[in-house]
């Protein structure tokens, strides 16, 4: 039996192992890097640590659908990353038999963001491979830009916005 964190980007349902989530938090000011790929929108600071934020939605080519935002902040390899969410939905809990690979394409996804496909009653939910959502440039990118944010003191609010 496996736990997930459900959530929704538009109309679709996914879900992330909860052994990765950290937790969830109200979308706050985010600090804009230029540069960077439109989905990594930026870094926030969380208790003082800077935190780089992905908005799933934009990385998926998806259109956010104005419900109540949220973060969801992971453990992605050393660091903690926030993903930028339409809304969280439950904690689930799925048994092995509930969980299939996954297709070689679904929905235009690419099939290395996803770990398999969850089944509840009717419901589908894409659950996601988060280690596979950054290529390797933009692992560097990313961390770079986090580096010079530190640096420059954006962990401390007094980052150029």
């Amino acid at each position: 039996m496996a736990k997930f964190t459900i959530f929704n980007i538009s109309d679709d349902v996914f879900g992330i192992d909860i052994s990765r989530v950290l937790e969830i938090l109200r979308v706050q000011k985010i600090f804009s890097i230029p540069g960077l790929p439109g989905f990594l929108t930026g870094v926030m600071s969380v208790r003082g640590a800077v935190i780089p934020v992905i908005d799933l939605r934009l990385r998926f080519g998806m259109k956010p659908s104005g419900k109540k935002e949220r973060i969801i902040l992971v453990r992605y390899g050393e660091e903690k990353i926030g993903f930028l969410v339409d809304e969280i939905r439950e904690i689930l809990m799925l048994e092995p038999e509930d969980i299939r690979p996954s297709p070689s394409l679904f929905k235009g996804f690419k099939t290395e963001y996803l770990t398999g496909l969850g089944k509840k009653g009717e419901q589908i939910i894409l659950l996601l491979n988060i280690d596979n959502l950054l290529t390797s440039e933009e692992k560097i990118w990313l961390r770079e830009s986090k580096e010079l944010l530190e640096d420059n003191g954006a962990g401390t609010g007094k980052a150029a916005q």
